[in-house]
This record gives structure tokens, sequence and C-alpha cells, in this order.
């Protein structure tokens, strides 16, 4: 049997926007259904607050359910493994941090690529790091604290939530640009590293801010010092490390991704999302809480902030000599 040419041809046109029909069909619908949040660390640790916040904002914002799953391990990977091998439909999203640019260097086998597998959605938040001590450790200033550590080199640890995290690299950068020696100590998560500092099994740690800023009002933590540039407003009298330690910064901050291949109109539709929740007024005060910051970028600007400080830490880990373990 033959098609009339004409009748061929406009067969042919309309199959070929079949996908884009359909496409466009999905993304005006999302979310239809509860939305999957991994954070890779355990529950009660900064990303875990930070996610719940954003979270909330978002189930209330699309009706439906962002549900956070904590999964923790290995620095991040095992969660960041999970969500990137999900299927790239928008309902399974990731989220980013720190640790994910400095893994890139860190660990040689991953199996993924978090630059090359992911695409970028929204950044979120930025905010600082805080070095802090059990009040039973004698340095006052971070000053005492180098001068301690230099009569005591290898005998006093520092409890991180993982090899290759923003709060380990904030300690080895502090080692290397002041030749101190101290040990870190390696925990799943912050909850569990803040546990034993908390009750003095070990003196020091550095933190993201908002999973310690409690403990710090409390006085069950004493701040040493933020890792950003300068002073922040949530601790308005913790001098920066750099006034000790000229050119020291470590900034942290957040975002959210997805797997490879995920619809450019469900990209766009989270970023508006995010984007909308970090100029809501409950959302800020939240954040300011935590002594964060809303960060909205468009995709391509988180996409590009991963991908230099990707390049920053793996100078730094390079420098340093650090092996994961």
């Amino acid at each position: 049997m033959k098609f009339p040419r004409r009748k061929f041809f406009g067969l042919a046109a309309s199959v070929a926007v079949l996908p884009a029909v359909t496409s466009a069909g999905r993304a005006e619908t999302y979310p239809s259904r509860p939305v999957h949040w991994i954070v890779s660390f355990l529950a009660g640790g900064a990303n875990d607050i930070v996610a719940r916040i954003i979270g909330q904002y978002l189930s209330d914002y699309f009706g439906q359910q962002f549900i956070i799953e904590n999964r923790a391990g290995a620095s991040g990977n095992i969660g960041m493994e999970s969500a990137l091998k999900s299927a790239p439909d928008g309902y399974t999203i990731a989220f980013v941090g720190p640790n994910n640019a400095i893994s890139a260097t860190l660990y040689q086998n991953l199996p993924f690529d978090f630059i090359r597998d992911s695409a970028p959605i929204a950044g979120m938040m930025r905010l600082t790091n805080v070095m802090e001590v059990h009040p039973s450790v004698p340095a006052k200033t971070l000053a005492e604290f180098i001068a301690h550590a230099k009569a005591n080199p290898g005998k006093i640890n520092f409890a991180s939530p993982g090899v290759g995290t923003s709060p380990h690299l904030s300690g080895e950068l502090l080692k290397v640009m002041t030749g101190i020696n101290i040990i870190n100590v390696t925990y799943r998560g912050a909850s569990a590293a803040l546990t034993d500092v908390l009750a003095g099994r070990i003196p020091v740690m550095f933190d993201n801010l908002p999973g310690s800023i409690g403990h710090i009002r409390s006085g069950e933590l004493r701040p040493i010092g933020v890792t950003a540039a300068r002073h922040v407003p949530t601790l308005p009298d913790v001098p920066a490390i750099a006034e000790t330690v000229p050119g020291y910064e470590a900034s942290v901050w957040y975002g959210i991704a997805a797997p490879k291949g995920t619809s450019p109109e469900i990209v766009e539709k989270l970023n508006q999302a995010v984007n909308s929740a970090l100029i809501d007024r409950k959302v800020q005060a939240r954040l300011a809480e935590l002594g964060g910051e809303p960060m909205p970028m468009t995709p391509a600007e988180f996409g590009k902030l991963v991908i230099d400080e990707t390049d920053k830490w793996g100078k730094v880990i390079r420098a340093a000599g650090i092996k994961a373990e």
C-alpha cells in the first residue's frame, strides 16, 4: 500500500514531535508523586537540617512530599552513587556539598564521575565551618591552640564526619598552613562525631555551623574560629581563622543535583521552586539561625561552582598528600 506523499510527510512530522510533547507533558504534571531526596550523611547533621528546611518548603510548594533519605557512608559517596544511578525522571534528587567536589580527587576508583553523571539543579546555601573544642581544652584562642598542638605533636585528635568531607579538609588545611600535627578520627557522620566531642572523648572538631550552633550557644562547645574568610553574623565574637592564619579559607556550600539525563524542564521547575524558597522570609530566617545565607543560582551557575570547587580542593589534596582510608 502506498501513502500519498503529502500524507506520508504529515505522519512523519507528527511522529517526530511525539517525544517533545511527551517530555513537555511530563514536566507539566511533575511532580505527580513523592520525590526522594537523598542526603548522604546521617540525620541530625547540617546537611540533613538544611535539606529538611528546604524539603518542607518544596513539599508545600508542589503539594507532593519531598522525602529525605539519609544514606551515609564513604564520605557521602554511597548515597551519591545511589542517587546518580536512579532513573533520571526527577523523582530522585541528591543533596550536593563540598564533599562531592573533594571526593573527585581524593578517591581514585569511584563508580561515578560526579560532574559527568549529574545534572545541576540549584544552589541553596553558603555557610562556614567552625573549629570548636570541648570546654576541657585549655586553649581559648586559635593561637593558644596552635601552641598547645605544637607542644603535643600527634597527641591531639580531631573528629570529622568522614574522610574527604569539608570539615575534614578544613582541619587538614589548618595542619598544612600551621605545621601542627593533629590526628583525624573519622565518623560516619557529624552527629556521631559530635556525640564524642560533647562527651569529651575527642577534644576538637571542625563542623558545619548549623550542626553545632545549638551546642555553642549552650556553652557545651567553645568556638575557636570560623573557616570563612571573615566573621559571620551568627557568631559575631568568634574570629575567622584567617585572622591568625592569613590566607586560610574553607567556605561551605550546599545545592541540589539530579541524575544526568533528567529533563531540562523538570530541572528548571525544581530550580524555580528552590529559588522561591530562598526568598521566603521564614526560610531565610531559619537559614540565618543556622549561620547561613541563601545562595540562589541558575543550574548553569551551580554547575560552574561545582567545577571550580573540584579544581580548588584537588590542588589542596595533592599538595597535602591526603589519601582516602
